[in-house]
């Protein structure tokens, strides 16, 4: 990548990155109205800390992977509706867990909340690995040119490694922030990763050579031995 491309690749991580992480962190604390919520404070730091360390690592080895993952515009019109409709139940998803604190909802034990954060990092620790393995990664559903089917790494075990992260990520996050209620929206957030499975499926065995043969080869989606 080129250098200027890269300066203002860094700017725009830059501007993006602190935003992000104050939103997220409204969201949480505002709901809950106090600041002694440690749940509130473990989730942060078990997602931004190591979201911080693969930012620099992409920076670094991959900065074109990291321009890839920045472009949230779909193609489709039913992939541009599936997107929004995660976004406005990780919305509802992310707001539930501060209420919940303040009202006293739930009571999800210590010692969940806490297995809760480190399956969540275990989750984004698959997640890095397909990146390592993938430049091709990109948050849309498209095929770009030159780009080859992988087939090692967590590859080898399922066909959507990415997916099978972030979906630990997904159903776990409600736990980490101590609500069993936000569990409610994030249901459905699964279901729609499950469509944007096979829609990607599709595209792939049409537009990307090798893929149909690489199916037979891995015959699991998202979990092995099972589907």
């Amino acid at each position: 990548m080129e250098k200027l491309r890269l300066w203002e690749l860094k700017k725009k991580i830059m501007l993006i990155l602190p935003l992000g992480m104050i939103i997220v962190a409204l969201m949480i604390f505002l709901p809950a109205g106090s600041s002694n919520y440690w749940q509130g404070w473990l989730f942060l730091a078990t997602l931004f800390i190591p979201f911080l360390f693969v930012v620099a690592y992409l920076l670094k080895h991959d900065p074109e992977l990291l321009e890839r993952r920045m472009r949230t515009k779909e193609k489709e019109a039913g992939e541009k509706t599936m997107i929004r409709l995660t976004q406005l139940l990780f919305f509802i998803g992310f707001l539930i867990p501060g209420f919940d604190y303040r009202y006293g909802w739930s009571n999800v034990p210590t010692w969940l909340v806490i297995l809760s954060d480190i399956i969540m990092f275990l989750g984004y620790m698959v997640v890095f690995s397909v990146f390592r393995e993938n430049t091709y990664t990109s948050r849309i559903v498209e095929v770009e040119k030159n780009q080859k089917v992988i087939s090692t790494g967590p590859y080898s075990f399922v066909r959507h490694p990415m997916y099978a992260g972030t979906l630990l990520m997904y159903i776990f996050l409600p736990l980490a922030l101590g609500s069993y209620f936000a569990l409610i929206p994030m249901i459905p957030v699964m279901f729609v990763v499950i469509i944007r499975i096979f829609d990607e499926e599709r595209l792939l065995s049409k537009e990307l050579k090798g893929y149909k043969e690489y199916c037979k080869k891995v015959k699991y989606r998202l979990v092995p031995g099972i589907w």
